[in-house]
């Protein structure tokens, strides 16, 4: 059996963020100590703990420390994973006669995921300085089961030169998601005004995915049917309705179920360069209105691993792939400054990439 992999093929997928939190910020004044009067405590400090809206014409250093919550966004991705037929029809039948679509993976619903964002900023007096940033959100997790609600149809999964029903009537299809996003980016900082700054930077991201397709509830018994237990005369395992798996000489011995059919595991690391701009658009009292826009080109190396099981034997592969991507992201942010040192916002952000996505990147398996 050969194995050989479809193009890799690019997609935008978008991750959307919303965001509300208590965000920390302990900033540091680097302004030179005042003279210290010849006879006064010499112990008295210059350091000072303000906000950035009270140090705007200083240098300072700043911590902050944020929540968010990230969403994904599947529209961009269109496969259809499980398709129905009458049980009538044969297995044979089930390879390509069309079949009625009943879960596509634009139907993912991975809900939201939190994670930490940390950033550390300095801007000195000159309005040169320096960010670092890292944040993650992991475990992006949804699964869906399709059946056996009607126990009389087949659940059909096909890719290229692959195909997978259920063993046994009392079984469906179980397909399962995960995604986790990583983030780590250093940028040179120019504070152009007091509301406009321009940023220029590496960045590092990194997009795992992974799919999982089994049958639920697992087996029960060995399939013999699959691999022509039956005696001859009987059926073969082409002519088999769905009905007929009931028979005795169907199943075999008892066991506690199988590894999932299909498992694909992807990673993109993306490492690149970005340009980017943050401001404020108005300031009321403590009440402002910010955002920020980065863009940029990156270098792609895109792994994918897979495992396959084809009449319970699984086959496993892997391929490597090196391309340019492109990623975006913007930030619209309003925050309420409670105290110094301490504000409270709402920030809503999308994140765009275009990598090698899993669900693009079909197996391709020749007999």
């Amino acid at each position: 059996m050969a194995i050989k992999y479809c193009r890799l093929r690019a997609l935008v997928g978008a991750l959307c963020l919303v965001l509300g939190c208590a965000h920390f910020e302990a900033v540091l004044s680097a302004e030179p100590s005042p003279p210290v009067v010849q006879g006064a405590d010499a112990s008295a400090k210059s350091i000072e703990l303000r906000s950035f809206d009270q140090s705007k014409s200083a240098s300072h250093w700043a911590l902050s420390v944020e929540a968010i919550a990230l969403k994904r966004s599947n529209n961009s991705v269109s496969q259809p994973l499980v398709g129905t037929l009458p049980g009538s029809s044969t297995f044979a039948q089930t390879e390509n006669t069309p079949a009625s679509e009943v879960f596509n993976s634009n139907q993912f619903q991975q809900g939201r995921a939190v994670g930490p964002k940390f950033t550390l900023d300095y801007i000195g007096d000159s309005g040169y300085g320096f960010q670092l940033s890292y944040f993650n959100v992991q475990n992006l997790n949804v699964s869906n089961t399709v059946g056996p609600s009607d126990s009389s149809n087949w659940y059909i999964m096909r890719a290229p030169g692959f195909w997978q029903t259920q063993d046994f009537a009392y079984q469906g299809m179980t397909w399962g998601s995960t995604t986790s996003l990583y983030s780590t980016e250093a940028n040179a900082k120019l504070k152009a005004s007091d509301s406009f700054t321009l940023l220029a930077g590496l960045r590092w991201i990194q997009l795992k995915d992974s799919l999982v397709g089994s049958l639920s509830p697992a087996d029960q018994n060995v399939p013999l049917w699959k691999t022509g237990g039956c005696p001859p005369g009987v059926f073969g395992i082409g002519d088999i309705t769905l009905t007929q798996t009931t028979q005795a000489c169907a199943s075999g011995v008892g066991i506690s179920g199988y590894p999932p059919f299909w498992s694909t595991n992807t990673r993109n690391n993306l490492l690149g360069l970005q340009l980017g701009a943050q401001g404020v658009f108005f300031e009321i009292g403590r009440l402002s209105l910010g955002g920020s826009l980065k863009a940029g080109v990156f270098n792609n190396q895109a792994t994918q691993s897979n495992n396959v099981s084809i009449t319970k034997i699984m086959y496993s592969s892997s391929a490597t792939s090196n391309q340019v991507a492109y990623s975006g992201e913007g930030i619209l942010q309003l925050k309420y400054l409670i105290a110094d040192g301490l504000a409270f916002f709402k920030r809503f952000a999308a994140v765009s990439s275009r990598v090698c996505a899993l669900l693009n990147l079909w197996l391709k398996l020749t007999k």
